[in-house]
């Protein structure tokens, strides 16, 4: 290089410069689009086959994400029944199980789309049971679907009722208002766009404004004057539209309107999809849902004709066999108080037996109503799940019965005070949600003098056995045998 001219070195000297400069520019560009684009992992699944899309989306670490796969499923296999002429994409997390992308891929035709989640940062302002949401920012990657013209996002507890494809034709965003201030981001129309993602992760780095912390107060935050909008209508002719627009009532309609007049008459809009904005206990897809809210049944229907409940049955089959040889057992042994009794302490002790006797019963009878509920998988059918419930809180009453000897009417008069209640709040004819409200407390109040007496009477009885004398002989000493005591 010594050799050559001064021109030619710096030229050489030039062309080094910009080739590192060049190198320079290519590596900062592919760091900012790993942290701008937070790209998707891979997508598994059919390619595209339409133009337009419902997605949903799915992620793990909440106590119920199995029941939100199931609910997911069943939702989308709701737009297949509806001849939904769009393709369906699941936007799911890296870490939801690979047995369930490939249930959602092969046996539902879902395009599942895996994506890195997003950092929440308004992480802090999720309190108690609202941690929940943290990850529901994943809503966002809805707009990199740039595959399609048109996406309308839906959470998992819709149900859709008629078909909505002409959602399709609204602009570059609308939503539903069931709140007087705030729309629901349950259900929203967007085109997809990266400019537009890579601003909303701008947004989450500087820290807009977000209400509620989760998704839709971001989402309000970015659109913050769609209320001034206005209704969208779908052309005639099926063209697009561009800009935001409101969307009207029907396509979310919230299933408390349902409950007030036990059906549907919503004005604004097509009645097209169910939303069950809820608390989560009381999603549609839990057995216990129905007959205590009595949209549940409308869900389960539309599982059975479309999944079924063959995951669930095993267990469901092992509990009932578990029951039938609780109450075989049970009145076979006829176990009874006077073992526990036996070796008790003196005399001057026997207060405090007899009242952490009394406990024991009083904990075994609520155990007898409890442990059934809470071991019955959560998203079998109502029927199934209320038959097997009252089956297996009948077998431990028994128990409990035998054990303590207690009179069996007594003892299963809240069983059967469940059994009513479930008749009076199955009851088809009611008028309106008023009408049917009414009868339940009606039921409750006319109920409640039973149910105590019956517990009264449980703890006079049990009281009358403690204190005969072959239930607190001391050992060694002869006892005189009663005929009570003959019987057992």
């Amino acid at each position: 290089m010594a050799g050559l001219p001064p021109v030619a070195r710096r030229l050489r000297l030039r062309l080094a410069t910009a080739a590192l400069l060049l190198v320079l520019l290519l590596a900062v560009t592919a760091a900012v689009a790993a942290r701008e684009g937070r790209g998707l992992a891979r997508v598994q699944g059919p390619p595209p086959r339409h133009r337009h899309a419902y997605a949903a989306m799915m992620y793990m670490g909440t106590p119920r994400d199995y029941e939100f796969y199931v609910a997911v499923r069943v939702m989308m296999r709701s737009l297949t029944r509806v001849r939904a002429d769009a393709d369906r994409v699941l936007i799911a997390s890296a870490d939801v199980p690979r047995d369930w992308v490939r249930a959602m891929t092969e046996e539902d035709g879902m395009r599942v789309v895996i994506v890195e989640n997003l950092r929440n940062p308004y992480e802090g302002n999720l309190g108690g049971t609202n941690k929940r949401f943290k990850l529901t920012l994943n809503k966002l990657y809805a707009w990199t679907l740039v595959d399609y013209e048109r996406v309308v996002m839906i959470d998992s507890d819709n149900i859709f009722l008629q078909n909505t494809d002409e959602l399709f034709q609204c602009g570059q965003f609308c939503a539903v208002f069931i709140n007087p201030c705030y729309f629901h981001t349950g259900l929203f129309v967007l085109q997809p766009s990266i400019d537009v993602f890579k601003g909303m992760l701008h947004d989450l780095e500087t820290g807009r404004e977000n209400s509620d912390g989760a998704d839709q107060g971001f989402l309000v935050g970015c659109y913050p004057d769609l209320l001034d909008k206005p209704m969208f209508h779908p052309p005639e002719n099926g063209t697009k539209l561009n800009g935001t627009y409101r969307l009207p009532l029907g396509y979310q309609m919230d299933a408390s309107y349902y409950y007030l007049k036990l059906h549907w008459h919503v004005p604004c809009g097509p009645n097209s999809v169910i939303t069950f904005p809820s608390a989560p206990w009381f999603k549609p897809w839990y057995w216990w849902s129905w007959p205590v809210l009595p949209l549940g049944l409308s869900w389960h229907k539309q599982r059975w004709d479309d999944l079924g409940y063959a995951s669930e049955m095993p267990v469901i089959l092992m509990e009932v066999l578990m029951y039938i040889v609780i109450i075989t057992v049970t009145r076979l042994a006829r176990p009874g108080m006077t073992k526990l009794c036996y070796n008790r302490r003196p005399e001057k002790q026997s207060a405090l037996v007899q009242w952490l006797i009394k406990l024991t019963a009083i904990v075994a009878m609520v155990a007898a109503y409890s442990i059934p509920f809470f071991v019955i998988p959560r998203t079998v059918h109502p029927i199934m799940g209320w038959s097997v419930y009252l089956f297996g809180a009948l077998a431990l009453s028994v128990l409990v019965i035998n054990v303590f000897l207690l009179p069996p009417l007594d003892v299963l008069t809240t069983w059967l005070a469940i059994v009513g209640m479930l008749f009076v709040m199955a009851f088809p004819w009611y008028h309106d949600g008023v009408v049917r409200a009414l009868a339940v407390f009606g039921y409750a109040f006319c109920s409640a003098p039973f149910l105590w007496a019956s517990v009264v009477r449980m703890m006079d009885s049990l009281q009358t056995m403690l204190e005969r004398d072959p239930f607190f002989s001391r050992i060694g000493e002869p006892t005189q045998e009663t005929e009570f005591s003959k019987l057992y």
